[in-house]
């Protein structure tokens, strides 16, 4: 258990963080959009977010424990990516946002069928 920074020896709280579900994934928050979650780091978020929506870790982290090609999790306004991934480390009122990749398009300016 870790000891607050205050050397006091009491354990220091462990952040609360807001989570974001997208619509896509509605089916399985039965419509929440907006879950408070307790965690030190986004794995942990999402594990704890999974028991109040199950199924919703297997959409998000793949067989290797990596953030899925088609899915983005940002950390406030950062992709985790670019940080520790799914270590990165969360705090108090922090903003978990989770974003599915948005792909399509016919890959021809104008496209078939945009008449």
């Amino acid at each position: 258990m870790s000891e607050s920074a205050h050397g006091t020896g009491a354990p220091s709280p462990v952040p609360v963080v807001t989570v974001k579900v997208p619509a896509a994934f509605h089916a399985l928050t039965g419509g929440r959009r907006l879950f408070s979650v307790e965690g030190d780091s986004i794995h942990e978020v999402l594990v704890r977010l999974d028991r109040a929506a199950p199924g919703l870790l297997d959409k998000i982290v793949d067989g290797d424990q990596r953030v899925k090609r088609y899915v983005n999790v940002y950390l406030n306004d950062d992709d985790i990516r670019g940080l520790d991934g799914l270590e990165t480390k969360v705090g108090r009122d922090d903003l978990v946002w989770i974003i599915p990749a948005v792909a399509g398009g016919s890959g021809e300016p104008g496209g078939r069928g945009s008449r």
